[in-house]
C-alpha cells in the first residue's frame, strides 16, 4: 500500500514539470538552391587542397603551422578539457562507493567505579546511487557530450583558419618578392634614363630641367624599394608566428607567376551546412543547450536516492565483533525554491535561443563568404584580362616615347609619363595575381576546406 502511495505521489509530482518553450522560428536557415555566381567546378574539395599549388615550401609551412601553431594547440587543449567534463557528467550515472575506518581510544569508569580503557575500530563501507527517474542526469550527460563535439569542431575550425592564413601569407610573401623584382627592374631602367639625360645635358643638347626630372624620378623609384623590403620582413615575421617559431627568414619556393591556383571546388549550397566546422560547432552548441534546458526542467521533478552502508565494530570491550549495516532510500521533491528553478529554466531557454540565432548567423555568414569569394574569383579574372591588355599597350607606349625622346622628337615628359604608368600597371598586376590566388584560398576555406560533419571528432 505504501509503495502504491509513493508511486502515486511521484506521478502527481511528474505532472508539475516546467513548460518546454519551443525554439524561435525566426532562427531557421534555408539553403539557396544554387550560388549566385556560377563557375565551372574543376576540383574536388580535399582536406589537403593546398598541395595542389605544387610548391614544397608552401606544403612544409602549412604542415608546420598545423602542428606548431599556438591557437591550434589551445583549441586542442580545450577539447581535452571538454572530454574531462563529459566524463565528470557521465560519472553521475554510476553509484559512489566509499570506505573508511574509524579508530577510538577511551578511558571511562564502569558501574563499579573501576577505571577501564578500551580501543575501538569501526571499518565502514558506504554506497550511494541516485536513480535518474526523469532523465535529468542523462540530459546533463548529453549536454556535455554535445559540448565536447562543439569544442572539437571549434578546434577543426581553428586548424582550417590557420591553414588558410598560412597559405595566404605565403602567397602574399611571394607577391612582395615579385613587387621587389619589378621595383628593382624599374630602378635599373630609371638609372639608364638618368645616365642618358646626364650625357645629353653635359654636351648641351638638353636643359638641366630634363636632367633634374630624370634624377627626381630615379629617386622616387628608389624610395619604393625600402618600403617593399620592410613589408617582406614583416610578412616573414607573420609567417614565422603562424608556424610557431620566432621571427626568421622564410625559404622560397615557386615564384608567384608559376603558382597556379587549384580549380573552383564543387559543391551545392545545401552541402555547405555539412562542410564547415564552424557551422557544426554552432549546431552542436545548440544541441547542448537543448539538453541543458531539459535537465533544468527535470529539476522540478522529484529525485530518488538510494544509500547503504555496512561495517564492523571491533572493540576491546566486546568479546566478538559486531556487524552493522543500513539500507535506505529518500525521495526529495521541490516545493518552494523562491523562483530559483523557474529562473533556471528561463535562463536555459534564453541560452538555447541565443545558440539558435548563433547558428543562423554562422550559416548566413558562411553563405555570404562563399558568394563573395565566388564573385571575387570571377571578377578578378576579368579584371586581370583587361589589366594585361593595358600592360601591353603601356609597354608599347613607353617604347615609342623613349624612341621619340632619344630621336629628339619629344620631350622627356612623354617618356616620364609612360614610365610612371608602366610601373603602376606592373605593381597592380602583381597585386592582382596575388588577389586571385588568395580569393581561391579564401573560397576553399569558406567551403570548409575538405572538412565533413561525418568525420569522427578526434
Amino acid at each position: 500500500m505504501r509503495t502504491r502511495s509513493s508511486l502515486a505521489v511521484l506521478l502527481a509530482l511528474a505532472g508539475c514539470a516546467a513548460p518546454n518553450p519551443p525554439r524561435p522560428e525566426a532562427a531557421g536557415v534555408t539553403a539557396p538552391l544554387q550560388w549566385r555566381t556560377t563557375l565551372p567546378a574543376g576540383a574536388a574539395l580535399d582536406g589537403d587542397w593546398w598541395r595542389r599549388f605544387g610548391d614544397p615550401v608552401l606544403d612544409t609551412l602549412v604542415e608546420q603551422a598545423r602542428t606548431n601553431n599556438p591557437d591550434v594547440a589551445i583549441a586542442a587543449a580545450r577539447v581535452q578539457e571538454a572530454r574531462a567534463n563529459e566524463r565528470l557528467a557521465r560519472a553521475q550515472l554510476f553509484p559512489s562507493l566509499d570506505a573508511g575506518v574509524g579508530v577510538t581510544e577511551a578511558r571511562a569508569l564502569n558501574p563499579l567505579g573501576v577505571a577501564a580503557e578500551n580501543t575501538g575500530v569501526q571499518p565502514l563501507f558506504q554506497a550511494a546511487y541516485e536513480v535518474d527517474l526523469f532523465g535529468r542526469i542523462g540530459n546533463q550527460v548529453e549536454a556535455a557530450r554535445q559540448s565536447t563535439a562543439a569544442t572539437a569542431a571549434a578546434r577543426d575550425a581553428a586548424l582550417l583558419s590557420v591553414t588558410a592564413a598560412t597559405a595566404s601569407g605565403y602567397i602574399t610573401l611571394r607577391a612582395l618578392d615579385a613587387r621587389r623584382a619589378v621595383v628593382e627592374a624599374t630602378i635599373t631602367s630609371r638609372a639608364e634614363a638618368l645616365r642618358f639625360a646626364k650625357s645629353r645635358a653635359d654636351v648641351g643638347y638638353t636643359s638641366q630641367l630634363e636632367l633634374r626630372q630624370a634624377e627626381a624620378e630615379y629617386r622616387a623609384t628608389t624610395q619604393i624599394l625600402p618600403q617593399v623590403q620592410l613589408a617582406i620582413t614583416r610578412q616573414e615575421n607573420a609567417l614565422s608566428t603562424l608556424t610557431g617559431v620566432t621571427p626568421r627568414a622564410i625559404p622560397r619556393g615557386r615564384p608567384l607567376s608559376a603558382l597556379a591556383p587549384p580549380g573552383v571546388p564543387a559543391g551545392l549550397p545545401s552541402d555547405l551546412l555539412r562542410r564547415r566546422p564552424d557551422i557544426a560547432q554552432a549546431e552542436y552548441s545548440l544541441a547542448a543547450t537543448d539538453a541543458s534546458l531539459a535537465a533544468a526542467r527535470a529539476q522540478f521533478l522529484p529525485s530518488l536516492r538510494l544509500t547503504g552502508s555496512a561495517g564492523l565494530t571491533l572493540s576491546t570491550a566486546l568479546a566478538d565483533p559486531v556487524s552493522i549495516w543500513s539500507i535506505g532510500a529518500s525521495i526529495l521533491a521541490p516545493l518552494f525554491q523562491g523562483g530559483r528553478l523557474t529562473a533556471n529554466v528561463e535562463g536555459a531557454a534564453a541560452r538555447r535561443d541565443q545558440a539558435a540565432f548563433t547558428y543562423q548567423r554562422t550559416a548566413l555568414t558562411a553563405f555570404r563568404e562563399v558568394e563573395d569569394n565566388l564573385a571575387a574569383v570571377d571578377r578578378l579574372a576579368a579584371q586581370r584580362r583587361e589589366l594585361e591588355a593595358q600592360r601591353t599597350a603601356t609597354a608599347e607606349a613607353l617604347r615609342h616615347a623613349t624612341n621619340r625622346y632619344r630621336a629628339g622628337y619629344a620631350t622627356y615628359l612623354e617618356q616620364l609619363d609612360a614610365q610612371r604608368t608602366l610601373l603602376n600597371v606592373d605593381l597592380t598586376l602583381v597585386q592582382l595575381r596575388a588577389d586571385q590566388i588568395n580569393s581561391v584560398i579564401a573560397l576553399y576555406q569558406a567551403m570548409g576546406g575538405g572538412w565533413s560533419a561525418d568525420q569522427p571528432a578526434g
